[in-house]
């Protein structure tokens, strides 16, 4: 009887500390998962597959070239490490092939619980291979892990070439883009975190960022390349570069606040693409994910242009509307 009575003391115990967690949860796991229409997360795939489709398209041949470079040139990174020598060339040219033929099944929605993993891994090892020949081009990690949540959620719910659904996902569509935006702002944080490695609290008075300036541009003078067109306007003028690093702190600390409401994650979304026309003006680095906005799309509504097209289209041809 006493353990009887003991048992049902701690179950009783264990129970209202499952209440206790649970009222906890909640309001996380409401925020979370909350909704959002079925068309909004196939247009952040559209426009994000699409911008992928490209990119992969537009560096076929420079690919395929790097990969006829010396073997002594390979230096493999992230999953490629898996290799000890590099792939025939007409292999990696296959195999980029194939990633923009899953990216173009990706981006239409063709049996998409089926490919989608598969662009996404195709679209990571394709895009390592290249940083294994050279420099690493951290600007492409983000387009990446864009694609790979996209690929592991129901986007293809709307706006697909496959039957719709029957019923909508069970856990909804909203926490795809959340999550989107969390892997975004991330990547920010990162940023900002690597530059107080490097500098620490140095990085505020401005001269860090000012000799880096000055040194890229330097080096495309050297190069024949095109200086930046602001470059040499505002390395006259020190002070100006303390207001520059501060903001740039201040815009990757602080890129969390996109998570708390989609208003404020717009307002950073806006702040963070003027860094990169920043960027572009004063070292003409081209960061084009970010700079195209794609790589902000989950904060946005993006599937109203989309939803007036269609709108338009049927008023066109006399169809009831949707």
């Amino acid at each position: 009887m006493k353990r009887l009575g003991v048992r049902a003391a701690l179950a009783e115990r264990f129970a209202a500390v499952r209440i206790i967690i649970g009222r906890a949860i909640k309001p996380v796991s409401d925020w979370w998962f909350a909704p959002a229409p079925a068309e909004r997360l196939a247009a952040v795939r559209i426009i994000v597959g699409t911008f992928a489709l490209a990119w992969i398209l537009i560096r076929i041949r420079e690919g395929y070239a790097v990969a006829q470079l010396p073997a002594e040139n390979f230096r493999p990174t992230g999953v490629v490490r898996l290799l000890e020598s590099p792939l025939p060339p007409a292999l990696a040219l296959a195999i980029s092939i194939a990633t923009a033929v899953l990216m173009a099944a990706f981006v239409v929605g063709f049996r998409f619980r089926l490919l989608a993993p598969f662009a996404a891994i195709a679209l990571l090892w394709t895009l390592t291979y290249r940083n294994s020949w050279g420099m690493i081009f951290h600007t492409e990690n983000l387009l990446v892990l864009h694609v790979m949540a996209l690929a592991c959620s129901p986007a293809a719910d709307a706006w697909a070439v496959d039957r719709k659904p029957a019923q909508p996902a069970a856990i909804g569509y909203g926490w795809v883009l959340k999550l989107m935006i969390a892997l975004t702002a991330a990547t920010y944080v990162l940023a900002g975190i690597a530059k107080l490695r490097i500098a620490g609290m140095d990085w505020i008075d401005g001269e860090q960022l000012r000799n880096q300036i000055a040194v890229d541009n330097l080096r495309k003078a050297l190069l024949g390349d095109l200086i930046a067109p602001l470059a040499t306007q505002f390395l006259e003028h020190p002070a100006g570069f303390i207001v520059f690093s501060v903001m740039t702190l201040v815009l990757e600390f602080g890129a969390p606040i996109a998570l708390v409401g989609p208003r404020l994650a717009r307002l950073w979304a806006l702040a963070a693409w003027g860094f990169h026309v920043g960027v572009v003006l004063l070292m003409n680095i081209w960061f084009l994910y970010p700079l195209c906005g794609v790589a902000y799309v989950a904060m946005l509504r993006a599937e109203r242009p989309g939803m007036w097209f269609l709108g338009w289209w049927r008023r066109r041809r006399g169809m009831p509307a949707a």
